[in-house]
């Protein structure tokens, strides 16, 4: 079993509102991608690591690879406009040997062992398999109502909670399938790599994650991870 791992580090960070590129921030005593290189480096299944950067970045995560002595990462991709941009651009180094593909977000530093053997096993059978966790808020359907000073909504609807679930990184396809995905419809504006697979009428399996596994996009998730930190022990 062949897998290659795409990591995301491409993205500005705007909501994050910090001087340093966010993967680079450091959390406790390392940096955040650091957490998500580690695991994956570990993982014997995940033969390589594409690593997708920006060019305000780059430089910076040279060194950090160097630094860590990171094996697996066998090239610097240069993202693109959008997420998926940065994904696809990704895709076009994947190996032709590669029987999987995982794709993760830097962000995202508290996934597990385990959850990545799970996924990729899963992967295999399915040929799609995806992170998530059931929602706990009640989730509303919003209708905007007035637009003028400042946008106002009313609510058009309340959706069934207990069909809902938050859905995480990593995300893991046949590499077949998933670069078809993103040939036939990469286009269209999507906010998760699944979502593709979707559109392609095929099954994506569902695999129960932690509520750990956050994604850190604003300060205050900085806040909450370093507490996730502390409670881990490390």
């Amino acid at each position: 079993m062949y897998v290659t791992a795409i990591l995301l580090a491409a993205g500005k960070g705007r909501r994050f509102k910090s001087q340093i590129s966010k993967p680079l921030v450091k959390l406790g005593e390392c940096e955040i991608i650091n957490y998500s290189l580690k695991v994956l480096n570990r993982n014997p299944l995940v033969k390589d690591i594409i690593l997708v950067v920006n060019s305000a970045n780059k430089k910076a995560m040279l060194v950090l690879v160097k630094k860590y002595g990171y094996k697996k990462i066998s090239s610097l991709v240069s993202g693109g406009v959008r997420r998926q941009d940065s994904v696809f651009n990704a895709l076009k180094e994947v190996s032709a040997s590669s029987d999987l593909v995982m794709i993760h977000d830097s962000a995202r530093p508290f996934v597990k062992a385990e959850e990545i053997s799970l996924l990729i096993a899963r992967a295999k059978q399915s040929g799609a398999a995806i992170l998530g966790v059931p929602a706990k808020a009640t989730i509303k359907e919003a209708a905007l109502l007035v637009r003028k000073a400042g946008s106002r909504f009313i609510i058009k609807r309340t959706l069934d909670r207990k069909k809902l679930w938050e859905i995480q990184t990593p995300q893991v396809f046949e590499r077949n399938l998933i670069i078809k995905a993103y040939q036939k419809f990469g286009k269209i504006d999507v906010t998760d790599d699944a979502a593709l697979i979707e559109k392609l009428g095929k099954r994506v399996e569902l695999v129960l994650g932690t509520y750990a596994n956050i994604k850190i996009t604003s300060p205050e998730d900085l806040i909450i991870a370093k507490s996730l930190l502390k409670l881990r022990g490390k």
